[in-house]
Formats: structure tokens, C-alpha cells, sequence
């Protein structure tokens, strides 16, 4: 159930996309919000998508222990504080490669995850059972990590076709990280967390 990052058309597996990407590069007076930039290469794309996961990262890295606190399951709990330290060198690689190509980190907000995000926040303000709020939890952490696996997707196609064998094998490596927290979070859920929400409602019957 990945959603779609907006205004992109799928053309493969792993999430590459071609779209209306936002600008990096700064016209006269423009903020880091609203600058303007001009994609006349695909290297400018790809550092394009480095700098929008950096900024998803960035948020993510700040609604984790939100998320951690609202969670009831141990496990479930556990898995956010885990995949949290996670998110905090996915975001330290992104750095890493956008400073090997002499580019800054500054960059437009990811409207994307500020809008998963905002609504796993509207999942912790529900009114819900305890057992019934972690499933959802789950839910909107999972529309989270197929947003970002679909992103360093297109990261990895594009550093793959520009020959950048060494970003290759640092975002092969986030990606394959992000994969295991989705498996993760399927797996509390199936085996914990959806059996505690649905003996919830046949009690209440």
C-alpha cells in the first residue's frame, strides 16, 4: 500500500519516477521554501533527490519519539526508538554524499512526509483504544517507509545511470534498511498488535 509521491508516474519496481521536482538552487530573494531551480541535467534530478529525502529524513527524525511515546505494545515501542537511530544515520549518509558532490543540505521542505507525518500525528491525538491506536500506528509508519523506498529508489537509479558506484552502495544500503523496518512493522502486526485490536472489538459485541 505505497503511496504515491506527488505528481510522479511510476516506472519501476523500486520506485523510480520521473515528476515536478521542487528547486534547490535559489533565485534572487527566494527562500529555502520557494526557491527555483533548474533541472537541465539528470545529476541535478539526483541531487535534487538527495536533498528532498535529507529533508524527510529530517522531519521523520523528529516524529519517531512521538511515535515511540503514543505506542502501547513493548515491541512496537521498541521497533520506533530502534528504526529512530536508524533515521538518524540515513539522514548523516545523505549528508554525506550531498558534501562528495560540493552541494549545501539546504533545501526545500519534503511536502510529502510533512503530509504522512501529519496525519500519523492525527493518529496519536484519536480518541482510540490502546491496542486499536498501535495498529494504526503501524499503518501510518508504513505508509512512511514505502514513501522513503520508493525515494531512494529513484536515488539509486539515477546515481546507477550516472556511474556513481560509491553513492550506489550507500543508499543500496538505507534502502535495504527501510525494507527491513517495513518487514518489522508487519510482522508486530500480524503476530501482535491486529489480534489485540480485534479481540478488543469482540469483547465489546
Amino acid at each position: 500500500m505505497p503511496p504515491h509521491r506527488g505528481g510522479r508516474a511510476h516506472s519501476n519496481s523500486r520506485g523510480q519516477e520521473g515528476g515536478f521536482p521542487r528547486s534547490t538552487k535559489a533565485s534572487t530573494g527566494a527562500s529555502a521554501d520557494t526557491e527555483v531551480m533548474e533541472l537541465e541535467t539528470l545529476q541535478d534530478l539526483y541531487i535534487h533527490e538527495l536533498k528532498d529525502l535529507l529533508s524527510a529524513e529530517n522531519q521523520l527524525v523528529k516524529a519517531l519519539p512521538k511515535m515511540a511515546k503514543a505506542a502501547s505494545n513493548a515491541q512496537l515501542k521498541a521497533g520506533f526508538q530502534k528504526h529512530l537511530a536508524e533515521t538518524k544515520e540515513h539522514a548523516s549518509r545523505l549528508e554525506g554524499l550531498l558534501k562528495s558532490h560540493d552541494e549545501t543540505t539546504r533545501g526545500p521542505k519534503c511536502k510529502g512526509m510533512e503530509g504522512l507525518i501529519a496525519e500519523g500525528s492525527e493518529m496519536i491525538e484519536e480518541d482510540a483504544d490502546e491496542e486499536v491506536r498501535d495498529a494504526g500506528l503501524i499503518s501510518a509508519a508504513q505508509r512512511v517507509e514505502h514513501y522513503e523506498i520508493a525515494g531512494y529508489g529513484c536515488a539509486i537509479a539515477y546515481a546507477q545511470t550516472l556511474g556513481l558506484k560509491d553513492d550506489v552502495k550507500v543508499l543500496k544500503q538505507t534502502i535495504a534498511e527501510e525494507g527491513a523496518t517495513d518487514k518489522a512493522l508487519t510482522k508486530v502486526a500480524l503476530s501482535v498488535v491486529n489480534l489485540k485490536a480485534a479481540k478488543k472489538a469482540a469483547k465489546k459485541k
